[in-house]
């Protein structure tokens, strides 16, 4: 039988394991994998360097490392991951939130000038709420309701909404885009599907086999959801009302154009923090 394995000698381990699958950062995945599963922070993992682990804990490392290897992330193997200053679950329904999507919330914020105004924000395609729950963390006074076709993002997203102490000011709901909504908002925001359906499968395995096929495929260009939305936008959108977009690599001019001419003004486009421009954003004449 094999001897006691000590925390030191499993890291070793899973670094060499990770590396052979071809995960780009086995030493940062294999310590957030193991400090998760041993409920350790980074300083106390490594002043118990040293311990043994016991069956049962080689059990569960074992079978999360078996997911990693798998290209399954991090953050779905967690089932959290952080966004903007607050942490948001996932389940299987929901898209996994990514740091280029924190340039909606940023650019959002900074279009306001009164942040103490009580804004209603409709965010289109929820999936884990991360967008209007960041929103509603820097505007007070602002309200909002979150759309996703998927019963369980809806659900993932009001257990977001309790996580993060907002649930008197967030709302989630199953729905399809904009059916069924009569009421008019001061912003809208969206961060819909926009991959061209034959790009899919040249994704990131992370990306391609786990985050719902629901949440990325965005048509023969990747615009359709664009398309079908944007017109709609002025009978949902106060006057002066904001509309903000994430698009993909390429899409901007198309979207900028869609939201010229469907009434709105003072269109721009922001790039994330890779240089890409990720955001459209605009205000309804």
């Amino acid at each position: 039988m094999p001897g006691p394995v000590t925390l030191t000698d499993y890291q070793k381990q899973s670094h060499q394991r990770l590396r052979d699958a071809g995960i780009d950062n086995p030493v940062l995945d294999t310590t957030l994998i193991i400090c998760h599963t041993l409920n350790l922070t980074r300083t106390a993992l490594l002043d118990t360097i040293q311990r043994i682990l016991t069956d049962a804990e080689l059990d569960t490392l074992n079978r999360l490392f078996a997911r990693r290897c798998m290209h399954e992330s991090v953050s779905r193997i967690i089932g959290a991951r952080p966004f903007w200053t607050l942490q948001f679950g996932l389940n299987e329904a929901t898209l996994e939130p990514r740091p280029d999507s924190e340039t909606l919330v940023e650019v959002t914020v900074a279009s306001l000038p009164d942040k103490q105004v009580p804004f209603s924000i409709l965010d289109l395609g929820t999936g884990t709420g991360c967008l209007l729950l960041s929103l509603l963390s820097e505007l007070p006074n602002a309200h909002g309701l979150g759309i996703d076709k998927a019963p369980r993002a809806a659900e993932q997203a009001t257990a977001n909404a309790a996580l993060n102490h907002l649930s008197a000011r967030a709302t989630f709901q199953t729905g399809d885009w904009l059916q069924g909504i009569t009421e008019r908002f001061d912003i809208i925001i969206s961060n819909p599907p926009y991959i061209a359906r034959d790009d899919i499968p040249t994704l990131m395995p992370e990306v391609r086999d786990y985050d719902p096929r629901l949440a990325l495929d965005g048509g023969p260009d990747g615009l359709d959801i664009y398309r079908h939305l944007i017109p709609q936008l002025p009978q949902h959108l106060n006057k002066g009302g904001l509309a903000v977009f994430e698009v993909g690599v390429g899409q901007a001019e198309d979207v900028e154009k869609l939201m010229h001419s469907n009434g709105f003004c003072d269109v721009l486009t922001h790039m994330d923090l890779s240089g890409i421009v990720r955001c459209v954003i605009g205000f309804l004449a």
